[in-house]
């Protein structure tokens, strides 16, 4: 969901989609640049389970740290991340900093955090006048206010307002409001009656007790309590629109007048909110499921005041939960990490804090990142290859046999309109005005989210920032944009195994190469596709090309709906379809930028293996993952991701250079006949 700002509980989930180290600053640890040949199970045929080949050996004896949810290429990659981070948030909260500082404020943020005693003596003092506001309240209307007050502190447990281009007019920024209300994962989990969902709900349910008995009610109240809670989030749910649904940009783009939602759900009262929320006059908004706040509208008629009061109680004290003493901590894993990760232990407080550091402070902390980890050279050597593969795309087009010319010539231009952000921000954001004290962690927190709420309010109304990150440096991760039409690779995903400086070309291509073309390719899946060049909402397709495009998006559903994860647990084709699209033509593009490389012409081989042969092992060692049961049941649920396997299987089985580097045949497992195979893009 997109949001103001991550909130608390947002945090303390960060861990299901970053990645991890294993290496403090100054270790004397050497990082194979090559492919992990150790790792390759030579007893598996190619042909039947390339994910195997390319990791069984590690597969066999790879172990999940007790505090992570699955171990792997992209966890090692954040465990050497974080170590990096400790080294300079250690260093800088040891330090004599000049007031209002970078390294003051990163420093006294962590620093803050870091101590433990304070915070425990502390207990849940912070949220108490919160909770004494919430207790105060009255009516609808001291709702509706109590609301208002929250959304300025980053927090949205019923109206979730956030701040984005406007799909249709992409250049100047919108106020919109998102589906909340929830503290599931999903709506489904709330009407889902299997097994393995019901241990979630249990583990849920368990948690909001224990939030109600740790803030003083004996455990009859609290169960009361429970009940009331979850029976308004049920009610909310069933309003909600489903994950696919979630998936269709036009039905989400409903730009309503505030004075007409005024008339409709007077109940909310939109125009005091906005103008409680937002400096400038705000005519209009987008409500992205109008269905759930009609239905919100609803039951602030018909929900008792007493009860929402109980409701607000409960997500405030949740929100701030990983701020807290540790038996709010705890309490909060035992749901998030445990029953919804699969994780055995919290992870190290250190871990926790820098974190939130990153999510609060990020490019403070990206700027002393960068200076120490991030070589100008990789910028360099960055971009040189998102041209290369920029260039293998524009062929591709080119040679489509189910687009006409006319369409063609559109895609190549939003094709060369990516705006490419590799590393880090060429302007980074100004922190002036959060005030951060070394003996106040939950204050620091505070000014934090609301120096981000006020960022993100001001540009209502304005010309969007096209010089603007969504993800901050350090972060493992990369992601295409299609209001901006932008494609971004922080400093943080550009190390190995996805790339190196010293790696070869087969691997750099492999890897980042792969990613690159992923997120190429997603300006034309299923969503991309309905964004012009410039990001709006429009279409520039002629009618016969967009149905042949969504025929063959057809296609990736039924492959991966076949696709089983967990006992009879299949992915979610539907969900997944614009990640499994990225996919296919993400290997494709990149395969074909490889082969315009000196060693992408060659035969030369290295350690037995062919240039091919090691672009795509590169590729498959790329996504060796082991995950917990639990984590990958939330995935499938919940994530457009596919799981690694199928990551590694849906776009190799559908590529005819993969078949002739490792000689697939018919009756191999991974074999489909070359007329039933997948090209997009």
């Amino acid at each position: 969901m997109r949001k103001l700002f991550l909130s608390l509980t947002a945090i303390s989930s960060f861990s299901l989609f970053l990645f991890s180290c294993n290496t403090n600053k100054g270790d004397a640890v050497t990082v194979s640049k090559t492919l992990a040949l150790a790792n390759i199970d030579s007893v598996v045929k190619p042909g039947d389970d390339f994910f195997l080949y390319a990791n069984g050996k590690w597969l066999d004896t790879a172990t999940i740290d007790p505090s992570e949810s699955s171990a792997g290429s992209s966890v090692e990659m954040y465990n050497r991340t974080k170590a990096h981070l400790k080294s300079i948030l250690d260093s800088v909260s040891n330090a004599k900093n000049t007031a209002g500082s970078i390294g003051q404020k990163v420093g006294d943020f962590y620093a803050s955090g870091m101590d433990s005693a304070a915070i425990e003596k502390a207990g849940y003092e912070p949220v108490k006048p919160t909770l004494q506001e919430i207790s105060n309240i009255k009516d609808t209307k001291g709702i509706l206010q109590f609301l208002a007050k929250e959304v300025t502190y980053n927090e949205s447990s019923l109206l979730a307002p956030y701040v984005a281009a406007d799909d249709k007019n992409s250049s100047v920024n919108i106020l919109a409001f998102y589906q909340a209300g929830l503290g599931l994962p999903d709506r489904d989990y709330y009407f889902k009656t299997d097994a393995a969902t019901a241990n979630v709900v249990n583990a849920y349910k368990t948690y909001i007790q224990k939030i109600f008995t740790l803030t003083g009610d004996d455990s009859a109240t609290a169960a009361k309590n429970m009940n009331t809670v979850y029976n308004i989030e049920k009610q909310l749910a069933a309003s909600h629109r489903t994950n696919v649904e979630l998936r269709d940009p036009q039905s989400n783009y409903n730009k309503m007048a505030v004075a007409d939602l005024d008339k409709k759900m007077p109940e909310i009262g939109w125009k005091d909110f906005i103008h409680t929320i937002i400096p400038a006059t705000v005519d209009s908004v987008n409500v992205n499921q109008p269905a759930y706040y009609q239905a919100l509208n609803n039951l602030l008629k018909t929900v008792p005041i007493d009860n929402w009061k109980t409701y607000l109680r409960f997500h405030t004290v949740s929100n701030a939960a990983p701020a807290l003493s540790n038996d709010f901590v705890q309490a909060n894993f035992d749901y998030a990490g445990k029953a919804l990760a699969g994780k055995q232990q919290m992870k190290q407080r250190w871990e926790r804090i820098y974190l939130l550091t990153d999510a609060n402070l990020g490019e403070d902390l990206g700027q002393l990142y960068v200076k120490e980890y991030f070589p100008e050279e990789a910028k360099k050597r960055m971009l040189e290859l998102i041209n290369n593969l920029q260039k293998s795309f524009e062929a591709r087009i080119a040679k489509l046999d189910w687009m006409s010319d006319s369409t063609k010539h559109i895609a190549k231009d939003k094709l060369y309109a990516f705006i490419k952000k590799i590393g880090f921000p060429d302007k980074w954001r100004d922190y002036s005005k959060v005030n951060i004290d070394r003996k106040s962690f939950y204050n620091n927190l505070q000014s934090c989210a609301k120096n981000e709420f006020a960022f993100q309010a001001a540009k209502v109304g304005k010309p969007v920032d096209r010089t603007e990150w969504g993800m901050t440096t350090p972060t493992i991760n990369a992601y295409y944009n299609p209001t901006v039409n932008e494609i971004v690779f922080p400093a943080g995903i550009l190390q190995y195994p996805y790339f190196d400086l010293g790696s070869d070309d087969a691997m750099n291509y492999g890897g980042i190469g792969m990613i690159i073309g992923h997120e190429m390719t997603h300006a034309f899946d299923d969503q991309g596709a309905q964004y012009d060049k410039d990001g709006n909402l429009k279409n520039w397709w002629s009618k016969e090309d967009y149905e042949k495009f969504k025929a063959k998006g057809q296609q990736v559903i039924n492959l991966y709906n076949g696709f089983v994860v967990l006992d009879s647990m299949h992915l979610n084709g539907s969900l997944t379809q614009g990640e499994n699209t990225a996919d296919i033509g993400g290997i494709a593009i990149a395969y074909d930028a490889f082969k315009l490389t000196k060693q992408g012409q060659d035969t030369v081989k290295i350690d037995g293996l062919t240039p091919d042969q090691r672009f795509f092992l590169s590729y498959a060692q790329g996504w060796r993952n082991k995950k917990k049961d639990q984590a990958l049941r939330t995935q499938v649920n919940t994530n457009p991701h596919s799981t690694a396997k199928y990551r590694v299987w849906g776009p190799l089985m559908n590529f005819d250079p993969f078949y002739k580097a490792f000689n697939v045949k018919e009756g191999d497992k991974m074999f489909v006949p070359q007329k039933d195979r997948i090209r997009i893009w």
